[in-house]
């Protein structure tokens, strides 16, 4: 199936590993010219170069804080001077450490507020006007299934990140007579650092090892086993795509059956 992203310009945040460099893949791919961002200089161009490597694709890298909305403007700017226009922009920031709610200071909540809300929300700010303009765009959000379904142990991403699926759709109510589509997608235990981390974590609460954590994990799945990134980069590169010219408002899980809910 031509997906008809060859030569579709796409902005991938926190893209130098996990789940954001799965989708900057599978966007390459497919033909996109890509603008990948994250904190750290030399482990993006690491990335951003095995990308061009493999896939031949033509990559703006640039170290971005998605907290700091200056940067974000910077980086979007650098993306529309470099490639003309931006088509698709997939938002996607770590998320805030595992706590229970009387663990929790007013300052983590201010920091997962900034890392996960106000990071899609810079994005947004920047590229939908350029998307609306050109009356063509796919505004793609990363967060978690937490918001179908919260998981014990991570309130902070819990709540924050139900904040930005109302984000998500409102945004696709308004921006739909612009031919501009706006969903979000919810990773699963999916085989990542940060999934490496949050085991850890737990083990060592637990007096256990990490491998009986995911084991655990993984009997609660229907399908048995966890998720990879690239399982999950599909759906975003699809929605992405001009064969998603219908879809908008959605927040779909890549979770193997996690979710009991029926939504």
């Amino acid at each position: 199936m031509d997906l008809g992203l060859k030569g579709r310009v796409a902005i991938v945040a926190a893209s130098s590993e996990g789940l954001g460099r799965a989708v900057a893949v599978g966007l390459a791919r497919e033909g996109a010219r890509l603008a990948v961002c994250a904190r750290t200089r030399s482990t993006l161009e690491a990335a951003a170069e095995e990308i061009r490597e493999a896939t031949g694709a033509q990559v703006l890298a640039a170290p971005v804080d998605v907290t700091v909305y200056d940067e974000v403007r910077r980086f979007v700017n650098q993306t529309r001077e470099r490639f003309g226009h931006v088509d698709i922009c997939v938002t996607n920031a770590g998320g805030p450490p595992s706590k229970a709610f009387s663990e929790t200071t007013v300052e983590d909540w201010q920091a997962g507020v900034n890392l996960n809300l106000m990071s899609t929300l810079y994005f947004a700010r920047e590229v939908l006007p350029v998307m609306q303009k050109q009356r063509w765009g796919r505004l793609i959000t990363i967060t978690s299934v937490s918001v179908k379904q919260p998981i014990d142990g991570l309130i902070l991403s819990n709540a924050v990140r139900a904040a930005v699926s109302g984000l998500v759709k409102s945004l696709s109510n308004e921006y739909a007579k612009d031919n501009v589509l706006v969903n979000n997608v919810c990773p699963g235990y999916t085989l990542t650092a940060r999934l490496d981390e949050l085991a850890s974590k737990l083990a060592a609460a637990q007096g256990v090892e990490p491998h009986q954590i995911r084991a655990r994990w993984a009997s609660q799945i229907p399908m048995g086993r966890l998720g990879t990134p690239e399982e999950f980069a599909n759906l975003v590169v699809f929605l992405a795509s001009e064969r998603a010219s219908y879809i908008t408002g959605v927040s779909v899980a890549v979770d193997g059956g996690f979710v009991r809910g029926i939504y």
